[in-house]
C-alpha cells in the first residue's frame, strides 16, 4: 500500500508528532508498505508566532496538489491542523477523496495560553477540521470520549509505542549535583506548565532536558535547576536513566510519548491525574498521579524501576502501526 501522510509537524522539528510518525513509518515500511510524509520542509515557510522553530508552509497549495498526484497514494492522512493539513483537506473534497485525520495535540488550549482567544471558538474549528474525514484516530479511550462529546465523529483508537532498544535502564550517572534527581523532559513551553513543577519543594535536584520558548524564562527564575536545553539519541536516554523520578506536569497533552519512554528507562513517573497520565500510568506500580506533585513525586520515589520497564515492555510500534494501518481509509471510498 502507497501511504501518504501530510504533516504540518516534521523534521527538523523534534517532539511526540514528528518521534510518533518517524517509528510508525519505520514500521510501515518494515511490513512492506511505502510511505511518503509532505512536511514543511518542501515548500517555502515562515516562523510560526511565538513558536519560532515550528515552520509552517507558505501558500503550500499548488505544489502540494502536485506532490500528491506524483505520489499516487492509496491512502492519505492528515496528522495535523495546520496549512499543510486544511490544504490537503481542501484537496481531498475537491478530489471526493476518503482521508483519514489524527488528533494529536490540544491546539485550543495552547491557544488559549497564549492569547485571549476562547477554546470553544478553536475547537469549533478544529472539529470542523477533523468531522470530515472517514476516521479522526485518537491515541487513548479516554480522549476518544472527551471529543466525543466535544461533537467530533468517527473516532477510533491509536496506540502509541515506545523504542525498547533505544530507551532502556542504564548505569545512573553522578552529576555532581545531591540526589534524589527529579527529571522532565520535552518543550519548554508555557502550555507544559512546567513551572508547577519548578515551583515545589522537593530535596535534591531538578531537571530540565528540552528546548523551547520558555526556556530563558525559566532560567531567569529558577537558577537552581539544571537546564541542558535538546538532547538526542544516546544522550537523551542516559539523562532518562540518571533520573530517579520522571515528573510530567502537563495538563493538555493527548497522551505524552515521554512517559513511555521514561519507564522504557526504568524511571517511575509523578504527573497529575488528567488526561494522558491517566491513560498512560494504568498501574499504580509505575507511577503516582495527585494533584499534589510534590506528594506524587515524594511517593514516587519508592516505586521499582523493574516494575517500570516491564510495563513498558508490553508497548511496541509495531501494535502501533498496525493499528494505524488498519484505521486507514481507501482514497475512493466515496465518490468523485
Amino acid at each position: 500500500m502507497r501511504i501518504l501522510i501530510v504533516s504540518d509537524a516534521w523534521l527538523p522539528q523534534v517532539n511526540g508528532v514528528v518521534r510518533t510518525l518517524l517509528a510508525i513509518g519505520d514500521e510501515l515500511r518494515r511490513a512492506g508498505h511505502v510511505v511518503e510524509v509532505l512536511g514543511p520542509d518542501r515548500f517555502q515557510s515562515v516562523p510560526c508566532p511565538t513558536y519560532p522553530e515550528i515552520r509552517l508552509a507558505l501558500a503550500p497549495g499548488r505544489r502540494l496538489r502536485r506532490l500528491i498526484d506524483d505520489f499516487k497514494p492509496d491512502t492519505i492522512h492528515l496528522a495535523t491542523e495546520g496549512p499543510l493539513g486544511w490544504s490537503a483537506r481542501r484537496y481531498c473534497r475537491m478530489r471526493g477523496y476518503a482521508f483519514t485525520t489524527s488528533f494529536h495535540t490540544r491546539f485550543p488550549e495552547y491557544l488559549a495560553a497564549r492569547f485571549p482567544v476562547p477554546a470553544g471558538l478553536t475547537y469549533a474549528v478544529v472539529r470542523r477540521f477533523h468531522n470530515a474525514a472517514a476516521a479522526t484516530m485518537v491515541a487513548t479511550a479516554g480522549l476518544r470520549t472527551e471529543l466525543a462529546e466535544r461533537g467530533f465523529r468517527h473516532l477510533a483508537l491509536w496506540t502509541r509505542g515506545v523504542d525498547l532498544t533505544m530507551f532502556r535502564p542504564q548505569p545512573k550517572r553522578d552529576h555532581g549535583r545531591p540526589r534524589p534527581y527529579f527529571l522532565y523532559v520535552g518543550r519548554v513551553a508555557v502550555e507544559k506548565n512546567i513551572a508547577a513543577f519548578l515551583a515545589i519543594d522537593l530535596p535534591g535536584t531538578k531537571i530540565v532536558v528540552g528546548d523551547g520558548p520558555e526556556l530563558a524564562k525559566l532560567r531567569r527564575e529558577y537558577p537552581a535547576v539544571v537546564f541542558t536545553g535538546a538532547k538526542y539519541d544516546d544522550e537523551l536516554t542516559a539523562f532518562y536513566a540518571d533520573a530517579d523520578v520522571f515528573v510530567f506536569p502537563s495538563l493538555t497533552d493527548t497522551f505524552g510519548n515521554v512517559l513511555l519512554e521514561a519507564l522504557a528507562c526504568g524511571v517511575p513517573v509523578a504527573a497529575f491525574p488528567v488526561r494522558g497520565p491517566l491513560d498512560v500510568i494504568t498501574d499504580p506500580a509505575v507511577g503516582c498521579l495527585d494533584m499534589d506533585l510534590r506528594a506524587a513525586a515524594l511517593k514516587t520515589l519508592t516505586l521499582s524501576g523493574t516494575a517500570c520497564r516491564e510495563f513498558a515492555e508490553g508497548r511496541s510500534w509495531r501494535l502501533s502501526a498496525e493499528q494505524f494501518r488498519d484505521n486507514l481509509a481507501p482514497l475512493r471510498a466515496i465518490a468523485a
